[in-house]
């Protein structure tokens, strides 16, 4: 057979089999160079995860599944941080694995992806599996980086094709793939999280929150969103430390930043600022809301009770709002917006402390006459 510039058209049914397996190979790279600049272009730890996670139910066909990393950079140990669809969990199981588990000792030196059941056959008779029994895994892939393992992917349940459900060499290979893409990625993000998180409140730090407000105040700007910083102060915090000691401070600014990110969504930012101050960045978020927000944490860290050495502690916080709006207040600055907050936080803590007032730009002395 030939087409119409005369050129034979292969029909030998291998030839043709060969072509489409090189074709699929062709594409499977391109698909893998299209994950690899998702990866490197997503350096939000949770967010990376959750799009890890998505990519590989959707490239391996399975209704669901997960990733274990590690608590912290120097923990050994590992805890299942992102899970999604038909993932089940326990609510009586503990989802960790310590660094020395047969487990993890098992993926690292097969640096391969495995079933659940040849795991079983390979660990030592008594090894307890009832937890990673629970999620039900088909397969398990170590994410592993310069020799160093930073977490573990378990696919769930597949999607059949043809009756066919178990996986081929070539698709575990490809999982192995995106595994080494998903493990360096996870290390730089890592290294991101370290380096932009206070240690003691767990927090983010000062400069990256500028950073991530700049970034949100253009966007909103273009698409004529609100967007809304509170600035908090704990009241009097200065006698914590007098009185109980600076441990006492410290368990002091930790609860609260606890408390903080408690009531903020998973798409809001909050950062401790300096001292026993915090920031907190709404996006798309109104001033009615905003306000409401802030009143929420007020009056929450109000009526918490704050335990230390036995002693109960009354402890407060005053706070500002400030809500970038295109046409009433429309500041291009990260800092002028931190600045309205930070007016805001001074007339609370001028009426009386443990309040929150708004910022109204009109009354911001600064902010009048550089708009009006």
């Amino acid at each position: 057979m030939s087409n119409k510039k005369g050129r034979n058209i292969p029909t030998d049914p291998e030839v043709l089999e060969l072509t489409a397996q090189y074709e699929k190979k062709i594409y499977d790279l391109e698909q893998l160079l299209d994950i690899s600049r998702s990866f490197s272009s997503t350096l939000e730890f949770s967010k990376l995860l959750e799009s890890i996670v998505y990519i590989c139910m959707a490239q391996m066909h399975v209704l669901g599944a997960g990733i274990f990393v590690r608590d912290n950079m120097d923990s050994d140990e590992f805890i299942l941080e992102t899970n999604h669809s038909d993932i089940n969990i326990d609510p009586g199981l503990k989802y960790e694995i310590p660094g020395d588990h047969p487990i993890i000792e098992q993926l690292y030196s097969e640096k391969r992806a495995i079933s659940l059941d040849y795991m079983k056959r390979q660990v030592p008779e008594n090894t307890d599996l009832s937890m990673i029994e629970s999620l039900h895994p088909t397969l398990l892939v170590p994410l592993i980086q310069k020799n160093n393992m930073n977490g573990i992917l378990f696919l769930g349940e597949r999607i059949v094709f043809d009756g066919i459900a178990d996986y081929t060499e070539y698709e575990k290979e490809q999982i192995m793939s995106i595994a080494t893409l998903a493990s360096l990625a996870i290390n730089n993000a890592a290294l991101v999280e370290s380096s932009s998180t206070d240690m003691m409140t767990k927090l983010k730090l000062k400069y990256y929150f500028f950073n991530v407000l700049g970034d949100k105040l253009d966007a909103a700007f273009v698409q004529k969103t609100p967007l809304a910083v509170l600035m908090f102060d704990i009241d009097l915090f200065k006698k914590f430390n007098d009185t109980y000691g600076h441990e006492c401070g410290d368990y002091v600014l930790i609860q609260v930043a606890s408390l903080i990110k408690a009531g903020l969504r998973e798409e809001d930012l909050a950062s401790r600022y300096g001292g026993e101050e915090f920031t907190v960045l709404l996006d798309n978020t109104q001033k009615e809301q905003a306000c409401c927000v802030a009143e929420r944490i007020r009056s929450t860290i109000h009526d918490f009770d704050f335990q230390f050495n036995n002693q109960h502690l009354h402890v407060t916080i005053s706070g500002g709002v400030a809500v970038f709006d295109r046409e009433k207040n429309p500041v291009i600055m990260p800092k002028q917006l931190v600045n309205q907050a930070d007016q805001g936080l001074y007339m609370s803590k001028n009426n009386g402390r443990n309040r929150i007032t708004y910022a109204d730009p009109c009354l911001l002395k600064d902010t009048c006459e550089e708009y009006r």
